[in-house]
């Protein structure tokens, strides 16, 4: 269902966007980058050891030439291998020397590049959090969660409006691919819905796999958020109850749900079409949610705006619009109404054509 938004602040992320290299395989890069400077200091050496002096008196060896490679580059320098001859003196000065210099500035930027990184992505971290007010936290990012995120986008919400608490690496990743703020974490604990500002969301979703977990969440996040609105789902209908008690707002059972509509559908099947429709907030048919204007109270509900009503949420009790008790309308009801997608199109009228 939809229902009013308000306009929002636009949160930072908490968790980096995906680059094109991961952080282990930046490293990776380097680390070879530095071996094979350490290899071209060492063949050059073993190569023109013959103008090199070991102060022990021995010839320069394979292994004495990956010594001055290492003590060089790392500018350590102990002098006790040394070039004598004008041309190992010239291979130092062109080849040695640069490679010492790379070696360092890789392994300088390198720290740098870490601490600040580190540094940016706490500063982000305690931005985000400073701002973020009147969001969607998604508990669980596996296909309930997608799902749901998937929906909030198609309904107009801003991909930065939702946040994604995920344990799973995996799943986070995805998340964050997909271009949420992902809190890795779990769940049902109070400091990791700390970090998603679970207290100042305006839903939060909890779609996790097992039930005994979506009713610790639904009790964490109920006492964290004591006005925010919860969505929860289960997949056993005897444990609808637990989720009610524990402070959801609304329940759905993924299990009943799903098995009443393959009921319907074997009998009429082009019911799943229709409620496929409707789960489509960003086409076709949608079920939208309005609060009772002040003109409407003491009166019938009817067509109005292209909106069709078929129910009213009265009292926190939803009551079908064929039932004797719906009308008049009263104030603080709320309407939900089927309507088209499209912005003001009625469900009476058929969609413009392409000569229209």
């Amino acid at each position: 269902m939809q229902s009013a938004r308000q306009d929002r602040a636009d949160p930072l992320t908490v968790a980096r966007r995906v680059r094109d290299r991961s952080p282990l395989t930046q490293l990776a890069i380097r680390a070879a980058l530095a071996a094979g400077l350490l290899l071209v200091v060492t063949m050059t050496v073993w190569l023109g050891r013959d103008g090199y002096v070991d102060d022990t008196g021995t010839p320069v060896s394979l292994i004495d030439a990956l010594y001055y490679a290492s003590v060089s580059v790392t500018t350590t320098g102990y002098g006790d291998i040394t070039p004598v001859t004008d041309t190992t003196r010239l291979a130092t000065v062109v080849i040695i020397t640069p490679a010492r210099i790379l070696f360092l500035l890789l392994l300088v930027g390198t720290t740098i590049e870490l601490l600040t990184e580190r540094w940016r992505d706490e500063y982000r971290r305690r931005r985000w959090r400073d701002q973020v007010d009147d969001h969607y936290v998604i508990c669980g990012y596996g296909v309930k969660g997608r799902a749901a995120a998937r929906a909030l986008r198609d309904d107009g919400v801003a991909e930065d409006a939702i946040v994604v608490i995920e344990p799973d690496d995996a799943a986070a990743g995805a998340a964050t691919r997909d271009g949420y703020t992902v809190v890795r974490g779990d769940a049902t604990r109070t400091e990791t819905l700390r970090q998603a500002r679970a207290e100042r969301a305006r839903v939060v979703i909890v779609a996790t796999d097992r039930d005994d977990s979506s009713v610790l969440t639904t009790l964490t996040a109920r006492e964290l958020a004591p006005r925010a609105a919860i969505v929860a789902t289960v997949r056993e209908e005897e444990n609808r109850h637990l989720l009610e008690q524990s402070g959801a707002s609304s329940v759905v059972t993924s299990s009943e749900t799903a098995g009443r509509l393959l009921g319907v559908t074997s009998r009429n099947p082009d019911v799943a079409r229709v409620v496929e429709d409707l789960l489509d907030t960003a086409h076709g048919l949608m079920l939208v949610e309005r609060e009772v204007g002040a003109m409407e109270v003491g009166r019938d509900a009817g067509v109005t705006e292209g909106q069709v009503p078929v129910a009213v949420l009265r009292s926190g009790t939803l009551v079908r619009i064929d039932d004797p008790d719906c009308m008049p309308l009263k104030e603080g009801d709320l309407l939900i109404s089927l309507a088209g997608a499209v912005t003001g199109r009625s469900v009476s009228e058929p969609p413009p054509g392409p000569g229209s």
